[in-house]
């Protein structure tokens, strides 16, 4: 088995051609192989892997990378490696979004590594201080122990700038969002709205599809100030279903959208409900 590989300067190049052509740039999370191998048939720009995304193929929440129970970064690395490159055709890059403040890797390393499979894109969701609420006890616990977003944004930095990697920014808020686009240029950002609602592990925020726009559209404005060639790309919050993206499309000056729960955990839990509902329906005839 030969990976297929796409270099960094056709990735761009491709980008640029939708950008130009004014066609929505999808990027799109999966935790197992077949998934990502359904998502580039269907026409996804770019699969990305986090350990959010393999926990979530396993049943649990998105979030639940967040606590210390696996090697974040070893867990992206080995199923990105063994269950997703295998899979890709070619057509769609792989993005690998990792934990930046692990303490125990050096990041060129681990970048390195995404390179040598054949990653030639990288983002800083997996996961990110930027998720955690800035007025919490634990945020401020977690920055005084270095645990921050300026060596995400550095990680960032170093794919770009020294590694000729195609860099993914992603934010939670309008200030990490500025410090991202303002310090590590990504070519990519993504503005999280928050955690995508609907389905068994999902989580309503209240913010309705107006309210996660205009959030959006808000952060758009402030990073494109400070980095204007940016591509922006909106995820999460209310976006659950293609009529909620369409809805970004038309209420945001952005050029695409990131899906996560939406083609991936949403859709399995109800194709397998419904499937193994009628199954377990059937009896015997008499």
């Amino acid at each position: 088995m030969i990976t297929k590989r796409i270099s960094t300067e056709q990735i761009l190049a491709n980008l640029k051609a939708k950008v130009d052509q004014r066609r929505p740039i999808m990027i799109s999370s999966a935790g197992s192989g077949l998934v990502a191998k359904l998502l580039e048939k269907c026409g996804t720009d770019c699969v990305n892997t986090f350990s959010g995304a393999r926990l979530r193929a396993n049943g649990m929440g998105t979030m639940s990378m967040m606590w210390p129970i696996l090697d974040s970064n070893r867990q992206t690395l080995d199923y990105t490696r063994e269950d997703i490159m295998p899979a890709m055709a070619g057509q769609a890059f792989v993005c690998a979004c990792l934990n930046a403040n692990d303490p125990l890797k050096d990041m060129r390393m681990v970048l390195q590594e995404c390179k040598d499979m054949g990653v030639n894109s990288v983002s800083n969701i997996g996961p990110s201080i930027s998720y955690v609420d800035h007025d919490s006890e634990i945020y401020k616990v977690m920055t005084s122990a270095g645990i921050t977003l300026q060596n995400e944004i550095d990680m960032l930095k170093l794919a770009r700038e020294e590694m000729d990697m195609v860099s993914i920014g992603l934010g939670f808020t309008l200030e990490d969002s500025i410090a991202v686009c303002e310090q590590a240029k990504p070519h990519i950002f993504c503005y999280h709205a928050g955690t995508t609602k609907g389905g068994l592990k999902g989580y309503d925020s209240g913010l309705t599809i107006e309210q996660t726009a205009e959030q959006t559209e808000e952060a758009y404005a402030a990073c494109r100030a400070v980095h204007p060639d940016v591509i922006l790309i909106a995820h999460g919050a209310a976006m659950e279903n293609p009529e909620d993206a369409q809805y970004m499309l038309d209420h945001t000056s952005g050029h695409g959208f990131w899906t996560g729960s939406s083609t991936e955990r949403l859709p399995i839990e109800r194709a397998v409900t419904q499937a193994a509902t009628e199954f377990a329906e059937l009896r015997f005839s008499k």
